[in-house]
């Protein structure tokens, strides 16, 4: 009798670690997700700001139409990218896309000292950051998730049900390197 509840008391824990491991494992790949939204909103956020800006540009800086077109073609290729991975890549381009344009701006005063143009830079910016703390919050997340499915005993737990998740990393190797500073 002894032994019988000694194997039940040992199949209830193994039954509770096994729940437990699982049900950490589901909720740690649901935060990756939730975090992944977070990305896309604030880059929806961004794409929904570019056509005011680029607006704005065209009325002080109509013919750098090089410059605008390529914005409109970045942020068109992140809206109509289907895989986070693809949107990311699609959102690099972007970004490069918009360094160039506030490059052009600087040359044109009338446009730098533009209230709307100031506020649309502005916003741009927070967007930025914000895009850039909803990464690193992901890239938490998936490392989080990462080692639970790969450590044991969630390992033998997750099996093949569950895939590691890529995290972003900068896609421009030039980003990489620290910038020459000569005085």
């Amino acid at each position: 009798m002894g032994v019988l509840i000694a194997i039940i008391v040992v199949l209830v824990i193994v039954v509770v670690a096994y729940v437990t491991i699982y049900n950490s494992i589901v909720s740690k790949n649901n935060r990756c997700d939730n975090a992944w939204q977070t990305i896309d909103a604030q880059l929806q956020r961004r794409s929904d700001l570019i056509p005011n800006l680029v607006e704005t540009v065209k009325g002080y800086a109509s013919h750098e139409s090089k410059t605008l077109e390529a914005v409109t073609a970045a942020r068109t290729a992140v809206t109509n990218a289907s895989t986070p991975e693809a949107r990311m890549q699609a959102n690099d381009a972007l970004s490069g896309a918009l360094t160039h344009l506030f490059a052009v701006a600087e040359a044109y005063p009338e446009l730098k000292a533009n209230t709307n143009f100031q506020q649309l830079q502005s916003e741009l910016s927070d967007t930025e950051d914000k895009i850039s703390y909803a990464r690193m919050s992901f890239n938490d997340c998936v490392l989080e998730y990462n080692n639970a499915i790969q450590t044991f005993p969630g390992n033998i737990i997750a099996g093949s049900k569950f895939n590691p998740r890529q995290g972003f990393e900068v896609a421009d190797s030039a980003a990489r390197q620290a910038p020459t500073v000569k005085f």
